[in-house]
């Protein structure tokens, strides 16, 4: 084997990996966001998941690219970890694709017909044209066909590359021997493994296989390892996104992981069980692409139909490997709301309340785990907030629609004006968890810049966080227990708040002025007080509703906050004044 030869092969190797790469981002452009709606919507049961997954994958050419995507949508909570048991499976058997296509480089004959089919032959002309569309054509959807058909072309003529450089190694004694030793099954898994890792793709590893099988030395007893060695390397790829994933983001990656690994285990062992007991004839036959495809293929399907029976039990493994504490469980469940309990308006009324109550304390906690990433980010909880973020979306539309649904039955009257009192309760309280995600915004972007607050800054912004805390903790349990005592307390505060916001955009602009803190800063500074104080205005809002409620007064919150400033009694006037010592004051202190 010269040196011809070497560069060939290497060239080829760069010209496959390269033109799978850019048809993969080709056809993935193509296909738009179009993809996470297909996962999202149409995998409700397990054979579903299944054909999608087999689908999108054979689309995007890539198994960890649609694992990578499902981790995305079940760490935003879009899809559940069950769900994308299916769609992982099924994306084992889509990433088979590649190598049924690459199988056509076997075609062959003398007549015209078959020689035009050969790849060799279409291949650059394919790409030629891809080219000119993806060079001289503007329209967007043409230029991204143009780069599958350059990414057909180049893949193929890599491939036709890789096998002029390996046809030497057909007269090769050490080539030879190699081989022989692949039939050793652990080392031919480990070959496999090692070479999917490098190259992220299962896809390449087997073309890669399929261009070597030109030399006539790969046989069944040396490919069937590495092909399943293959299936377990790729399953890595997706292990490496999940840093700041939600635990059911790693949970998704780690399903792939353990379906790769235990389903190529338990083929690997069946085929060498039945080839030391009835032995398989073709076992030292020479492959070629077509059966190394088939093999590919094969594999993938036995796998799935292996553990389909079972595909709750890698959801119990993933979530064994990544345990939720009892607490987190019960944070993170979707409230039960049973339409069966309408017969019992009361009864109803009561689940619907309890329902509000979870998210009212789910976008507390948002709040307060935004705020202090202003000081100091950590991806955690930034997965976190969105997990609950989104949590508390699907429980606004799941409680409201059940309290809708609860209007067409026979309600008196003080029942109809509850479930109207929840329906407003249920938008203030997700009106705060979107404050609480802008927060975090803001955070993630004072990161992105490197930028960071003054001293005097990040002390105010405690004090601010403080104050939040309280009101938060206030509004909650005042509409958790129909505590009108803490209900009182809310207003006090939030006027006080609304003070300190007023100070505190100020005195940052004083310090802009000064230069003591930058553009970016200052602008990131002044969003956080805006949503500082519309977070305290929907308490407010929460706080005014529940005291009018009580009383039986049919006003408006806005009229029962006026109310309250223009004839404050004299516990209304005791509170603000023990928040003005709390807040204020060590204010004004920092302003000294």
């Amino acid at each position: 084997m010269d040196i011809t030869h070497i560069t060939s092969l290497l060239g080829g190797i760069a010209l496959f990996l390269y033109g799978m790469s850019i048809m993969g981002a080709g056809l993935e452009k193509l296909a738009g966001g179009k993809m996470q709606g297909v996962l999202q919507k149409l995998t409700s049961s397990t054979i579903k998941g299944v054909i999608f997954g087999t689908l999108i994958t054979g689309v995007i050419q890539s198994s960890a690219g649609t694992v990578v995507i499902c981790v995305g949508l079940v760490n935003s909570g879009i899809m559940t970890l069950t769900q994308s048991v299916g769609v992982i499976m099924g994306a084992n058997i889509g990433t088979t694709v590649t190598g049924q296509l690459i199988r056509m480089a076997d075609i062959s004959g003398d007549s015209l017909w078959l020689t035009l089919i050969q790849p060799k032959t279409f291949a650059p002309v394919v790409a030629f044209i891809g080219c000119i569309f993806y060079v001289f054509l503007r329209n967007a959807k043409k230029k991204n066909i143009g780069q599958i058909m350059l990414g057909f072309g180049i893949l193929f003529t890599g491939m036709s590359l890789m096998d002029t450089g390996v046809s030497p190694l057909r007269e090769s004694a050490v080539f030879q021997n190699l081989f022989v030793t692949m039939t050793n099954p652990i080392l031919g898994v480990l070959v496999g493994v090692v070479v999917t890792v490098i190259i992220q793709s299962s896809s390449a590893s087997v073309g890669i296989l399929q261009a070597l099988s030109s030399t006539g030395l790969v046989t069944f007893s040396s490919a069937i390892p590495i092909i399943l060695g293959a299936h377990i390397g790729t399953a890595f790829t997706p292990l490496l996104t999940i840093g700041g994933s939600s635990k059911d983001g790693k949970r998704a990656a780690l399903i792939h992981l353990y379906f790769n690994i235990i389903g190529s285990v338990i083929l690997l062992a069946l085929v060498y069980a039945v080839q030391f007991t009835i032995g398989i004839p073709v076992w030292h036959e020479v492959m070629n692409k077509s059966s190394i495809a088939n093999i590919h293929t094969l594999s993938s399907v036995c796998a799935m139909l292996l553990f389909l029976p079972f595909s709750g039990v890698l959801s119990k493994l993933s979530m064994l490997t990544v345990p939720d504490s009892a607490e987190e469980a019960q944070e993170l469940s979707m409230p039960v709301l049973d339409e069966r309990l309408f017969k019992s308006p009361s009864v109803a009324l009561q689940q619907a309340k309890n329902a509000v109550v979870k998210m009212s304390r789910r976008a507390a906690r948002n709040v307060n785990l935004a705020a202090p990433l202003l000081l100091k980010m950590d991806e955690d909880t930034v997965s976190a907030i969105n997990v609950r973020e989104n949590l508390i979306d699907r429980m606004e539309v799941a409680i409201s629609n059940y309290l809708i649904k609860m209007t067409d039955q026979e309600l008196g009257d003080d029942e109809s004006h509850a479930v109207t009192e929840l329906l407003n309760f249920v938008t203030e309280f997700e009106r705060i968890g979107d404050y609480a995600v802008n927060i975090m915004e803001k955070a993630e972007e004072l990161n992105e810049k490197e930028a960071s607050f003054s001293e005097n800054a990040q002390r105010e912004l405690h004090l601010l966080e403080q104050a939040l805390e309280r009101i938060l903790t206030l509004t909650n349990d005042a509409f958790e227990n129909e505590d009108m005592r803490k209900a009182a307390q809310v207003e006090p505060l939030e006027e006080i708040i609304d003070v300190m916001v007023e100070r505190l955009r100020d005195q940052h602009i004083r310090r802009l002025k000064d230069g003591v803190c930058s553009i970016d800063t200052g602008v990131v500074f002044l969003d956080v007080l805006n949503n500082a104080e519309r977070i305290s205005d929907h308490c407010s809002n929460i706080a005014a509703r529940l005291i009018g409620m009580d009383a039986g007064d049919d006003y408006d919150s806005h009229t029962l906050k006026s109310i309250m400033h223009h004839n404050p009694t004299k516990d209304y006037m005791l509170e603000y004044e023990e928040c003005r010592k709390t807040y204020l004051i060590p204010l004004e202190e920092m302003e000294a």
